[in-house]
C-alpha cells in the first residue's frame, strides 16, 4: 500500500488531509479481502448488506472496489477518545530528502502523515481527536474533540511541522510526557511518535511513559526510525562526518570501522526498549520512514479492538 502520488511537498492541509484519504480508502479496499475483515464493518462504519434491505444506503464506490455489497452506518457512535502525541525535536527532521523524494520519507513527515491518517479514521467513527507537539518545549496542546472545524485546525497544525526548524530542538521527552499526563483526564487512547533520542536515563523515559497510563489511558508508542542508516548504518566506506542534529556535535569516521559495534548495540537497544514497553503494557511498534501505514493502521485496529 505504498502511496503513489504526484504530490510530493504539502502545501496545504488539504493536500494532507488528501492523502490521508487515500491511505485509509486503499486500507479498508484491502481489509475487505484479508484476514482483518473481521474489523473491517466497525472500522468503516459499513455494514454487509442483506438480500431485502434498503438500497438506499450502500456505498457503490465500495462495491466497485470489492464486488461486494455494504451499507453505510450512521446511526451508531463510538466515543473513543485518542491523543496523537508528535516528537518535533531536530533529529525528527532526518534524513534529509533530495528533491525527487516524498515528504514522508523524512521521520517527521512520516509521522505527520501517519497522524493524519489515524485522524481520518478517527473522524469517519466520529470519534474525538487531540494533538500534543514536544521537542525542547512544549509547542502545542488541543484537547480531544470532534469537530470537524477542530480536525481542521490539527491538520493545519500537522502540516506546519513540516517545516525545516530554524534552531536546532533538543527532545526533553521526559519532561513533556509528564506535563501531558498530568492533562489526560478523561480515558483514552494515547498514541506517540518519537525516534526516542533522548539523553536522559531510561529509567525515567518509562516512569513518563507509565505516567501517560495512569487512568488506564491505553499507550502506543510508534518508533520511527530511518532504518537503513539508524539501524543498520548502512553507509559507504569513505570519510565520513556525522553530525548530531539536536547538539551540533560532530565525529568523522569510516562507517565500516564502526559498523558492527554499532548494529550490536542498536539491536540491543531495541529489545531492551520492546522488553521495558511489554513488562509495562505499552504498545511497542517500531515503524521505517517510508514504508507502507499498514502496520499502523492495523495495530490501532487491534488496541482498539482491545480498549474496552
Amino acid at each position: 500500500m505504498k502511496i503513489e502520488s504526484e504530490i510530493e511537498k504539502v502545501s496545504s492541509f488539504q493536500h494532507l488531509e488528501m492523502l490521508a484519504n487515500q491511505v485509509v480508502e486503499g486500507f479498508i479496499s484491502g481489509m475487505h479481502k484479508s484476514p482483518f475483515h473481521g474489523f473491517s464493518a466497525e472500522f468503516a462504519e459499513h455494514k454487509v448488506y442483506n438480500a431485502g434491505e434498503s438500497t438506499k444506503h450502500i456505498d457503490w464506490k465500495l462495491f466497485a472496489k470489492t464486488d461486494r455489497l455494504y451499507t453505510k452506518r450512521f446511526e451508531e457512535e463510538t466515543n473513543l477518545r485518542c491523543h496523537i502525541i508528535v516528537d518535533n525535536s531536530s533529529s525528527m527532521h532526518y534524513p534529509e530528502l533530495k528533491s525527487n523524494q516524498p515528504f514522508y520519507e523524512k521521520k517527521i513527515g512520516f509521522s505527520v502523515l501517519a497522524s493524519a491518517v489515524l485522524m481520518n479514521i478517527l473522524k469517519k467513527q466520529r470519534d474525538a481527536v487531540g494533538l500534543s507537539v514536544f521537542s525542547d518545549h512544549y509547542e502545542y496542546y488541543a484537547p480531544e474533540k470532534g469537530s470537524d472545524r477542530h480536525h481542521r485546525m490539527l491538520l493545519n497544525k500537522l502540516e506546519q511541522l513540516l517545516e525545516q526548524p530554524k534552531a536546532k530542538k533538543s527532545t526533553d521527552t521526559i519532561t513533556y510526557l509528564h506535563q501531558i499526563a498530568e492533562k489526560m483526564h478523561r480515558r483514552s487512547m494515547i498514541i506517540l511518535f518519537t525516534d526516542m533520542f533522548q539523553a536522559e536515563d531510561d529509567e525515567k523515559l518509562f516512569n513518563a511513559l507509565q505516567h501517560l497510563k495512569h487512568n488506564k489511558h491505553k499507550v502506543v508508542l510508534f518508533h520511527v526510525i530511518d532504518d537503513k542508516t539508524e539501524l543498520k548504518f548502512d553507509f559507504d566506506n569513505t570519510p565520513r562526518k556525522f553530525i548530531d542534529l539536536e547538539s551540533g556535535e560532530e565525529v568523522s569516521i569510516f562507517a565500516d570501522n564502526v559498523k558492527e559495534e554499532y548494529e550490536k548495540r542498536a539491536e540491543e537497544y531495541f529489545k531492551n526498549l520492546s522488553l521495558t514497553c511489554a513488562k509495562n503494557q505499552i504498545k511497542y511498534v517500531p515503524v521505517n520512514v517510508g514504508d507502507s501505514f499498514e502496520k499502523i493502521l492495523t495495530t490501532y485496529l487491534v488496541e482498539k479492538q482491545n480498549f474496552g
